[in-house]
């Protein structure tokens, strides 16, 4: 393996700076990645692996952890435009060798390996200095938060999947080029993206361009990510898919969260009011609606479909931003981001599907959404998509609509009682929503209905104390074990806040 004596201090580099590591060198065109994917579609699938050295087989969680990118030796650090990048060491549950290449004035190099980038702890094995051990991602850098230090601010990392952060924001949610077969009998299918190729920016940037080259037994794909980091961090994505089958069951933009617990949903006891990445799908429909679903932990698998036509945006969002709403001092879910898909072009009809997944820990990603086109993709077909990415703390705005802030949730009182203290009835349940935001004024009424039970006792008033307007309503289930709730407040015939949706089950 090339040994990089030019980098042993800590300036960034590039081309010129270690000939050795920049290898394969070939002109790069504008369809470079597009014609790889159309021509891999044809060839068969073949599950390609790393044959790791001795004492690199099995590596645990820890002995992987303890293998860390030197961040002196992160390309492009310290140049003009401030953007750099690291890589992430193959081993662990990342033994699917990935390329990652350069591109700089019309030519694309692929880094060689090299352990000469990383720290090597007492736990992790030394490598042979024969394996090419490629490499499982990459990590993106700019200075979003101080320009002291050149922050990290998306990942890509694993299958498909890649996470992103805005400024003041921690990881949590991830974002997947492509799901397939999602929550079907047969199983999912993970797409894995099998090469990069990051385009070096140039010195007055403010955006940095990745490309990438997905595959899986279905389908291949070329995916072109134009990342711009900031308050609101942006990713346009433009991909071509290219199906080796029909394909009945494919989400685009999917996006992948974790859902344990809330005040609305708390099935497992925990001290915490509130345990999640996000906390509800909010969804702009293609005739202008607002929807808001707050998500759930279930007892059993449940699946929703949001069917539309043309859809306007879709996103997994995080609204709770107080360290009161989870008193966690070491996750600080308060500073997860939300994640908003904003379609470009007419996407046609279709349905934004949300999958949640039981679970009793909270390091179980259990909440999965992307759009899913009403009709197949077609084997020998190419089918392009493109959509802007928002990893945020507050995108979108729904304008001028109050937004159900608040929602709170409880056993409704038998209405029938004569005697003290008064009973409850299990089948009677009180909901409680806290519209804050947009025009609260005049008269509003409530709309309220419910797909099984009855709705009763219907109210919406000024709550002076938290400048919002409360809606209550009983919901008497009468015996169903599932009902779809719907709520809006309108002023006269016309809606103006977004209606909230909930999925009630019985437990």
């Amino acid at each position: 393996m090339p040994v990089i004596a030019a980098l042993s201090g800590g300036a960034g580099w590039s081309f010129a700076d270690a000939p050795d590591l920049l290898i394969e060198r070939q002109p790069f065109a504008e369809d470079h990645v597009r014609k790889l994917a159309e021509a891999l579609a044809a060839e068969p699938w073949q599950d390609v692996r790393i044959a790791m050295p001795p004492g690199w087989e099995n590596l645990t969680y820890d002995q992987y952890r303890d293998i860390r990118f030197n961040p002196g030796k992160s390309l492009w650090k310290g140049e003009p435009h401030r953007f750099s990048f690291d890589l992430f060491h193959s081993g662990f549950l990342f033994t699917a060798p990935v390329d990652v290449h350069v591109v700089e004035n019309g030519e694309a190099a692929r880094i060689a390996y090299s352990p000469d980038l990383f720290t090597f702890g007492p736990q992790a094995p030394a490598t042979d200095g024969k394996t090419d051990l490629h490499y499982a991602g990459l990590r993106l850098r700019y200075p979003i938060n101080s320009q002291d230090y050149d922050d990290e601010f998306v990942v890509f990392q694993g299958a498909s999947y890649f996470r992103g952060v805005g400024k003041g924001l921690l990881y949590g949610l991830s974002a997947r080029g492509l799901a397939i077969a999602t929550g079907q009998p047969g199983g999912e299918e993970f797409p894995m993206f099998r090469a990069f190729w990051v385009r070096k920016p140039d010195p007055a940037a403010t955006t940095v361009v990745v490309e990438a080259l997905l595959d899986s037994p279905s389908v291949t794909g070329a995916y072109k990510f134009s990342i711009k980091p900031g308050q609101d961090t942006q990713m346009d994505v433009e991909l071509v898919l290219f199906p080796r089958r029909d394909l009945p069951h494919v989400g685009i933009a999917p996006m992948t969260s974790m859902f344990l617990l809330d005040p609305l949903s708390k099935p497992v006891d925990d001290f915490r009011p509130s345990v999640h990445d996000s906390d509800g799908l909010m969804m702009l429909t293609g005739a202008g609606e607002w929807l808001w679903r707050p998500l759930a932990n279930p007892r059993t698998l449940q699946v929703s479909a949001f069917v539309d036509q043309s859809p306007r945006g879709f996103g997994l969002m995080q609204r709770k931003r107080s360290y009161r709403d989870f008193l966690d001092l070491e996750s600080r879910y308060e500073r997860r981001p939300s994640l908003w898909a904003e379609p470009v072009g007419d996407w046609g009809p279709g349905a934004v599907e949300l999958y949640e997944i039981p679970t009793e820990i909270e390091t179980n990603d259990n909440i999965v959404a992307f759009w899913q086109p009403k009709e197949p993709l077609r084997q020998g077909q190419s089918y392009a998509f493109v959509y802007r990415l928002h990893w945020c703390a507050d995108w979108p705005s729904s304008g001028d609509l109050p937004v159900a802030r608040t929602v709170f949730s409880g056993s409704g009182v038998d209405p029938d009682y004569a005697a003290s203290p008064p009973s409850y009835d299990p089948d009677l349940r009180l909901y409680i929503l806290e519209f804050a935001g947009g025009d609260l004024s005049g008269e509003l009424t409530p709309a309220v209905t419910a797909s099984a039970g009855v709705i009763s006792n219907v109210h919406a008033a000024r709550n002076e104390m938290a400048n919002t307007t409360r809606l209550s309503f009983e919901h008497n289930v009468s015996g169903a074990d599932l009902s779809e709730l719907r709520a809006v407040l309108k002023r006269g015939e016309t809606p103006v806040s977004e209606t909230w949706l909930f999925r009630w089950t019985r437990r």
